[in-house]
């Protein structure tokens, strides 16, 4: 899909390299048709890194998407305030809207308790406005966690050892539409210490687990309505992101194990290959086209009267 950007995001250069089509918003405002309004709530340090990952899996849809950068009260340290003056806005500047779609990105904040996390107030706040501002939520990796933990009281577990690699994950639940089209099974990345155990998961009423494993645990969840999705792991990632973590967990005398399943023969001086794209690609087409598209309305300022109380399940 065409994905309306602003002008000038330094994302555009990167992706129109690898063939994806990217509007910038001096274009999009010549088309009188009714885009998707999706804001992106960007909590990793890396912003203009994550920005490029999730644009360009916003990309695969023959709707217009409207992209809005969205930040929190809280000091970033990775990415200039130039960048973020001029491409985010607060979270206070745009509560007051609604919007067909949001994505939480998550954090690298897996070892601390919710309640030490500097912006935990915010980020509750931010839960709640969605519920009544916006006809679906995804929460990506930590922010995954810390919606389930905020919404129905369960906190995640920290493993001993980094779950670090490629895995490969089975459908539970194959007639949910967030899954349609997936192959019975599908490789997915995880970078993460935390998790929650699947028991405590299946006991909430209003939590499918759709997919994971043995290994990983669940992978991807929904509530009944769809209007919460959780994924844990990072069919974001861009090919050498897992390497870029190795390498600098080693420089820094961590002593991390090899990612798992990553690189050719366990050498990590070999390329890996990218093998959980199109799945990426598929789990966000399908978010964006059935829990979206399908289910938002046409007035944007009816989505707080949208009851939607049609299940999935």
């Amino acid at each position: 899909m065409p994905i309306r950007v602003p002008d000038k995001l330094p994302a555009i250069d990167t992706l129109r390299q690898e063939n994806i089509y990217v509007m910038p918003a001096h274009r999009a405002d010549t088309q009188d048709i009714r885009p998707m309004q999706v804001a992106v709530l960007n909590l990793m340090p890396d912003k203009i890194t994550t920005e490029i990952q999730l644009i360009r899996l916003l990309s695969n849809m023959s709707l217009q998407v409207d992209v809005e950068l969205v930040r929190l009260e809280h000091q970033a340290k990775n990415t200039s305030e130039d960048h973020l003056d001029n491409f985010y806005r607060y979270f206070s500047d745009i509560k007051h809207k609604n919007y067909d779609g949001l994505i939480v990105t998550g954090a690298p904040l897996g070892l601390k308790k919710y309640e030490d996390v500097t912006y935990w107030e915010q980020l509750k706040e931010v839960f709640d406005w969605a519920d009544k501002h916006v006809t679906s939520t995804l929460f990506l990796c930590w922010a995954a966690y810390s919606a389930i933990y905020h919404h129905y009281g369960i906190r995640h577990h920290v493993r001993e050892d980094k779950l670090s690699g490629v895995y490969l994950h089975e459908k539970w639940q194959a007639k949910l539409p967030i899954i349609r089209g997936f192959d019975d099974e599908f490789f997915v990345p995880h970078s993460r210490y935390g998790y929650v155990p699947l028991d405590k998961l299946e006991q909430e009423p209003d939590i499918i687990c759709v997919s994971g494993s043995d290994e990983v645990g669940a992978f991807l969840m929904q509530n009944q309505s769809g209007t919460r999705v959780f994924i844990t792991g990072h069919p974001e990632y861009d090919r050498l992101t897992l390497h870029d973590e190795y390498k600098r967990d080693l420089d820094a005398g961590l002593n991390p194990d090899l990612p798992v399943n990553y690189y050719p023969q366990d050498n990590y001086q070999r390329a890996p290959k990218k093998r959980w794209q199109a799945h990426g690609y598929l789990l966000f087409s399908n978010w964006l086209n059935y829990y979206v598209y399908q289910k938002t309305p046409y007035d944007l300022s009816q989505v707080s009267n949208n009851i939607r109380t049609e299940n999935f399940a």
